[in-house]
């Protein structure tokens, strides 16, 4: 077991939705922390109670002289810096795949020249990309279907980051781990998501229809499914990971609760006294039907989340309902 309390970490993406719940997680347990983000889609306030105690570094991961400085003088390294958002895929691929390659690389060098011993790798579930068993475990094959669709440049290099990790981390890490968080939520978590997306369209189509059934538009048919997993319980995951996470170990954080996507836009709209008519409309060219993780390998280290699906989601609403109207 690794012991938190008293130990020094760099979290790259520190400011982001679940690099800044790991950062706070780790404050409360004792930990020094020194975050490290370009706040190009991080925002500093997310740290809230904990700024105090946090060490704040600015800059870019693609900038191998300021992570080599980040890096100094810590016991490990969460590298949770990217570029998130699945719009972003279809919009930015090469700035994806820059901040993928590069990041990595940065902090590989880093950690090598200043003999960092640790280093957790968040992945994502979209390595997967369309498996073959449902729930999926870690050892299943890792895939790039077409290599023309922009889509795949965040499945892609993420691939890519694992294997740089797992690779360095054959001979130059005491411990090398990669995390795949499925389908993290919760309040503040930007808004190119699908759960604030329904929260926000919700919102808007509340205020414009104010009885009866609203007309709800989709992507898809609404039966693509998806495990969703409260922010609380995904951070509680990516701690028991880090205390007792294997060398070379991968492990899925996410729940095994599968749910159709109509299903959530049902939850969403019920969290503000409304009913919808699903109006199915054209999938996104490169998406998968089903995704639900295997957890059998992080329920082995405690892990057993407890926010269900329809209390995260009205937690989730309610902080989006709150927000000044664009």
């Amino acid at each position: 077991m690794i012991t938190i309390q008293g130990r020094t970490f760099l979290v790259t993406g520190g400011t982001g939705f679940i690099g800044s719940a790991l950062v706070k997680s780790l404050v409360a347990r004792g930990a020094r922390v020194r975050c490290f983000d370009n706040d190009s889609r991080g925002v500093r306030a997310r740290l809230g109670d904990a700024i105090g105690d946090v060490e704040l570094v600015a800059g870019d991961i693609r900038d191998a002289t300021a992570v080599a400085k980040a890096v100094r003088g810590v016991d490990a390294v969460c590298h949770f810096a990217y570029v998130n958002g699945t719009e972003f895929f279809y919009q930015r691929p090469e700035e994806i795949l820059e901040v993928a390659v590069k990041g990595m690389m940065n902090v590989l060098d880093a950690c090598l020249a200043h003999g960092v011993p640790d280093l957790l790798l968040a992945s994502s579930s979209e390595v997967y990309q369309t498996p073959d068993l449902i729930p999926t475990p870690e050892a299943v094959p890792l895939v790039v279907p077409d290599l023309l669709n922009p889509r795949y440049s965040y499945g892609g290099g993420k691939i890519i980051s694992e294997l740089l990790a797992i690779n360095y981390g054959r001979k130059h890490f005491e411990r090398v781990v990669v995390v795949r968080p499925h389908n993290v939520y919760g309040p503040d978590m930007g808004a190119e998501h699908v759960i604030p997306q329904f929260a926000l369209r919700m919102r808007r189509a509340a205020e414009e229809i104010p009885a009866g059934v609203i007309p709800f538009a989709i992507q898809g048919s609404g039966d693509e499914t998806r495990s969703f997993v409260f922010i609380d319980d995904f951070t509680d995951g990516l701690v028991r990971v880090i205390e007792h996470g294997a060398h070379m170990g991968v492990y899925n954080i996410g729940t095994d609760h599968e749910v159709p996507i109509a299903e959530v836009a049902r939850i969403v709209a019920a969290c503000f006294g409304r009913t919808i008519r699903i109006v199915p409309g054209e999938a996104q060219r490169g998406g998968t039907p089903r995704r639900c993780p295997d957890i059998s390998k992080l329920r082995a280290l405690g892990f057993d989340p407890t926010t269900s699906l329809a209390t995260g989601i009205d937690t989730t609403v309610q902080w989006y309902r709150g927000l000044s109207p664009a």
